[in-house]
C-alpha cells in the first residue's frame, strides 16, 4: 500500500516521501542530509528506494539538501524550468546532477507524477499530484497566495491531501515581522493562510477527499492547535464531524514517523 509521510514541514525545512515501502519518491529535499536520512530511517524506509526528488522551487526551506542528495545516492531531480535556472545559477545543485524537465506529468517506478502550477514568489513553482499503482493518489500542494482552479481539481480528484495552513492573519498582522515581508505573505504569490485552508477543506470532504493533512505551518505566526481549531470549526459549520467523516492531522516540523495510508 502507498503511504505519505510527512519527513519535515514548515519554515525551517520541508520535505515528504510518497510511496511504499520498495519504492518512492521524494518531494522537496529542505533539511540537511543527515536529517533527512534519519527521518527516512524512523519511518522504515531506505534511501535507496527512492526513485527521485521532485522540487517544488527554489527557496531554501525545499532544496537546502538537494544537492547532497541527489550526489550521495544518484537521484534523478525533477522540476519546472523555471525551478531548475533558478536551482543551477543560485549553485543550489552542482553541474553533474542529472536534472530533468517536468512538463506536464512523469511516470518514477509503478507510479505517475504530475506536475500542477502554483502561485508563490519564486521562479516557477509547482505542487505534485502522485498516483500510486492501485490508482489512489496523493497531493502536497504549499506554498502557493491563492488556491487557483487546476490545484482545486487536482485535491478534489485525491484521496489524500496536504494542503497549506500556513499563518493566523492576526498573529502575523501584530507579530514581529517587518511590514514587507507581512505583505508578501498575505499577497496573492505568498502563503494561504488558516482561515483560506480552512474554507477550501469543506469543499474537499464534500468531494471524497477525506484524509487531510494541514502542512508549512508558521512558527513566527502559527500554532498546530489554531490551525486545527480553524479548520474544524469551518468543518463543523459544513456540518461535517471531526475523525467521523474525514481525517486531518498536522505535518510535523520534526519528523516523528508519521504516516498515511492513502
Amino acid at each position: 500500500m502507498a503511504r505519505a509521510v510527512p519527513l519535515f514541514s514548515g519554515s525551517k525545512g520541508n520535505s515528504y516521501y510518497i510511496g511504499t515501502l520498495s519504492e518512492g519518491i521524494l518531494i522537496d529535499a529542505g533539511r540537511s542530509c543527515k536529517q533527512i536520512e534519519n527521518a527516512m530511517e524512523l519511518n522504515g524506509l531506505k534511501m535507496e528506494n527512492v526513485g527521485a526528488v521532485f522540487v517544488t522551487h527554489e527557496h531554501t526551506d525545499h532544496c537546502s539538501a538537494l544537492s547532497v542528495l541527489a550526489s550521495r545516492y544518484n537521484f534523478d531531480v525533477y522540476a519546472s524550468r523555471g525551478t531548475l535556472d533558478a536551482l543551477k545559477n543560485s549553485n543550489k545543485i552542482t553541474p553533474d546532477i542529472k536534472t530533468h524537465l517536468i512538463e506536464s506529468e512523469v511516470a518514477i517506478g509503478n507510479m505517475l507524477v504530475q506536475r500542477i502550477d502554483t502561485p508563490h514568489d519564486a521562479a516557477e513553482s509547482c505542487c505534485y499530484r502522485v498516483t500510486a499503482s492501485d490508482g489512489k493518489s496523493a497531493l502536497i500542494a504549499t506554498d502557493m497566495g491563492v488556491m487557483l482552479p487546476q490545484v482545486r481539481k487536482a485535491a478534489e480528484q485525491s484521496d489524500f491531501v496536504v494542503l497549506e495552513s500556513n499563518h493566523d492573519i492576526d498573529m502575523l498582522k501584530n507579530g514581529i515581522y517587518p511590514f514587507f515581508l507581512k505583505q508578501r505573505i498575505l499577497s496573492t504569490k505568498g502563503h494561504l493562510s488558516n482561515n483560506d485552508c480552512a474554507n477550501e477543506l469543506a469543499n474537499l470532504v464534500k468531494c471524497g477527499t477525506l484524509r487531510l493533512m494541514l502542512g508549512h505551518l508558521s512558527e513566527q505566526n502559527n500554532t498546530p492547535d489554531l490551525a486545527l481549531s480553524t479548520s474544524v470549526s469551518a468543518l463543523e459549520q459544513a456540518g461535517m464531524k471531526y475523525k467521523s467523516d474525514y481525517t486531518l492531522d498536522i505535518a510535523p516540523s520534526q519528523t516523528q514517523g508519521q504516516s498515511v495510508i492513502f
